[in-house]
């Protein structure tokens, strides 16, 4: 009987025969493969997994981005209902500049006094109704302050959103859908934002044009579209349209789409309905009009004159959106090009400071539901955006890790290995629908619950509640200023009464 081992180590040697003999004489593309055959391959292949590599053995638990260990173990730790405290101090420098600090009140809310408008002790009502200043037929007041941002069927796989859904509906959040329109596996009962993009999928007729019968129609078929939302621009790519790369591009995407199979999808950088602020305030009217929904829209800030012009006319006519999702400049759970990704548009505060500054300046504030969008996936980072003047929270790349987004930046390839931006079935068998809709329902009552903490260790009960001057931020050596002072307003006080009076309208 032969050697199994003689046998093994020939067919070892053999492969590593042809392997070199393809480096140095067969392929023609990579220097290093031909001047160091065979191990040469390694470089290829440490590079290909170099993000896992770094955050798990080289990167520090605060030195990893867009998120680093500590942050992600948090998410993950909520998401799975574990311990999510920490233990020996804190490890951030609280004394560099723009570290923000919570001022806690002497005498915090008390646990004991605390109301709910149901059942869910985490619940955290909006204090504004979408649509109830510009008396839309069908108004809309979110049950939670914490919401799903978007992110479309295509970027992400159909269990994926699945499970992103089930998650919002047994949380009582909302679902925005993406600009890739609203796709079946949106519709497991959560409500839903649903994003109109420049591509204007789900909303097009034959032509690809937009067409507000089908718009009509839409919202006539899915009741749990409860707002709509035109996206201007996203903080990934503004000034761009959304990538959706051929290899994500399905059969099934193509149809919902209505875009060819396997080709690269890539969406107008401009929408072609308006291009001035008259023509947006129209669209939005147009459309509030047809479907008696609330209609907002979404934009990454840069230029400041559509935003003046835009806020006058609002101040004049009395109409416009009736909501505005401020995204950040480091927000962005798409492809995009690098450039783009890192140097256009400002970052969420300063974007969100300068449009909430001017309309307050013009008076109108109050008439619009203010959302946030762009790293503000934990409870201190929601906090201070509430302080600066939102309404609501949208959440996208921490709710990709809430359901086991592992971090390893392959989203553009369709080669995500945790199978969450997938199309590929394989990848995708991975993800357990049942058990991340869990893990997503339990993040978003974990940040919930934190956040509604953090309010009451200020003295409120509402974290809506919070403003300026209960928060400041380090502004050089020992030297500490008020968010207020540093913003140069003080956000519009809600009125409040008791959280158990804000339930969900109809």
């Amino acid at each position: 009987m032969a050697n199994p081992w003689l046998a093994f180590w020939s067919l070892f040697l053999l492969f590593v025969v042809l392997i070199a003999i393809r480096d140095v004489f067969i392929q023609k593309r990579h220097a290093i493969k031909h001047n160091y055959p065979v191990v040469g391959n390694l470089r290829y292949m440490l590079e290909l997994i170099g993000p896992e590599l770094r955050q798990y053995w080289v990167a520090n638990d605060r030195e990893e981005l867009p998120f680093n260990r500590s942050e992600r173990a948090w998410i993950y730790s909520s998401a799975k209902g574990q311990n999510n405290t920490a233990g020996f101090g804190t490890a951030e420098q609280i004394y560099s500049v723009g570290y923000p600090i919570i001022k806690p009140a002497v005498f915090p809310f008390p646990d004991s006094k605390a109301t709910w408008p149901g059942d869910d002790k985490t619940a955290i009502p909006c204090l504004k109704v979408m649509g109830e200043f510009h008396k839309r037929k069908r108004p809309f007041r979110p049950e939670s302050i914490i919401n799903i941002s978007a992110m479309s069927f295509g970027s992400l796989g159909e269990r994926t959103i699945r499970s992103l859904n089930i998650g919002a509906r047994d949380a009582h959040a909302y679902h925005n859908s993406g600009e890739g329109g609203v796709s079946p596996y949106h519709k497991q009962g959560a409500d839903i934002m649903w994003q109109i993009g420049t591509g204007y999928f789900g909303a097009r007729d034959e032509q690809g044009k937009f067409s507000i019968d089908r718009v009509a129609q839409t919202v006539a078929d899915t009741p749990s579209i409860r707002c709509i939302e035109i996206k201007l621009s996203q903080g990934a790519k503004p000034g761009k349209g959304g990538i959706l790369p051929g290899a994500k591009v399905t059969a099934e995407i193509a149809a919902i789409r209505g875009i060819p199979q396997g080709e690269d999808c890539i969406s107008p950088n401009a929408h072609s309905q308006f291009s001035d602020a008259d023509g947006l305030i129209n669209f939005v009217e147009q459309i509030a009009e047809r479907t008696g929904l609330p209609v907002g829209i979404k934009a990454a800030i840069g230029n400041l004159d559509f935003w003046e012009e835009l806020s006058d006319k609002m101040k004049t006519s009395g109409k416009g959106p009736d909501f505005i999702t401020i995204d950040g400049g480091e927000g962005g759970t798409g492809a995009a090009p690098l450039t783009f990704a890192d140097h256009v548009a400002l970052p969420f505060k300063i974007g969100f400071q300068r449009i909430y500054k001017l309309f307050q300046e013009a008076g109108i504030t109050k008439n619009i539901v203010w959302i946030g969008s762009g790293k503000l996936g934990f409870p201190d980072r929601a906090l201070i955006a509430l302080a600066m003047g939102c309404d609501l929270i949208h959440v996208a790349r921490e709710s990709m890790i809430a359901v086991g987004c592992i971090q390893a930046q392959k989203c553009h390839t369709g080669h995500c290995p945790a199978g969450i931006a997938t199309q590929n079935k394989w990848l995708q068998a991975g993800v357990n629908v049942d058990v991340k809709a869990q893990r997503m329902r339990r993040y978003l009552k974990s940040f919930r619950k934190e956040l509604l903490a953090l309010a009451r260790a200020c003295g409120y009960e509402h974290p809506s509640q919070i403003s300026g001057t209960d928060i400041e931020c380090s502004t050089g050596v020992n030297k500490f200023s008020t968010l207020t002072e540093i913003l140069g307003y003080e956000k519009d006080k809600v009125p409040f009464t008791s959280m158990k009076d804000y339930t969900k309208t109809p």
